[in-house]
């Protein structure tokens, strides 16, 4: 994928001789982000396209058995790999899955949890010291229309930090506003049976 300027995000077999490709555009890195450079684009129909074609070919060539052949984006729900992809998205809402319980945290904690809790969804951010945690609120969010008093306390934060190699999975959290979401370019997957299919 390199070669045809894509990073490889995960292959994926599925039943019926499914094999599902997810690419990405590489990231270019927190220095442009900062520089105040364009956003960053995103895999298109015509990038999916392009690798089906280019795949097609290595696997005719490397005499892989499958039926059919599915390049998409990551979506909205992307999996978060490696140290770069954490990094790529501090900032944003994840959801992780961590490896084992979190232990006995809350026993005189001053933000007590769940000591058999693995999942969490909350914003990424990098931990004093290095490493990573996420933090949220345990509140719920007011629903459209509610009014919610000025003198409202704002809602308790609670953190937790994290090694990479304590997760079993971390992906972006699929999260849709409808209203006032920033202009992206169109995401897709390309299905070489079928056509166009939506990300």
């Amino acid at each position: 994928m390199a070669g045809l300027g894509y990073d490889l995000i995960e292959i994926e077999r599925s039943a019926g001789g499914l094999l599902r490709v997810t690419i990405d555009l590489p990231w270019a890195g927190p220095h442009l982000e900062q520089a105040g450079a364009a956003p960053e684009p995103f895999v298109t129909v015509e990038d999916c396209e392009k690798v089906t074609r280019q795949l097609q070919f290595a696997l005719e060539v490397d005499g892989v058995d499958y039926k059919r052949l599915e390049v998409s984006s990551p979506g909205i729900d992307r999996p978060l790999r490696g140290e770069k992809d954490f990094e790529r998205f501090a900032g944003e809402v994840i959801d992780i899955t961590l490896k084992a319980p979190i232990g006995a945290v809350g026993q005189g904690a001053a933000t007590p949890v769940a000591a058999n809790r693995k999942k969490f969804r909350g914003t990424l951010e990098r931990a004093e010291g290095g490493g990573w945690q996420i933090v949220w609120s345990d509140v719920p969010e007011p629903k459209p229309g509610q009014k919610v008093s000025k003198k409202r306390a704002p809602a308790p934060l609670q953190a937790l930090g994290f090694a990479l190699d304590e997760l079993r999975e971390a992906r972006l959290a699929p999260i849709v506003d409808f209203k006032g979401r920033k202009a992206k370019t169109r995401e897709g997957s390309f299905d070489a049976a079928g056509g166009d299919t939506p990300a």
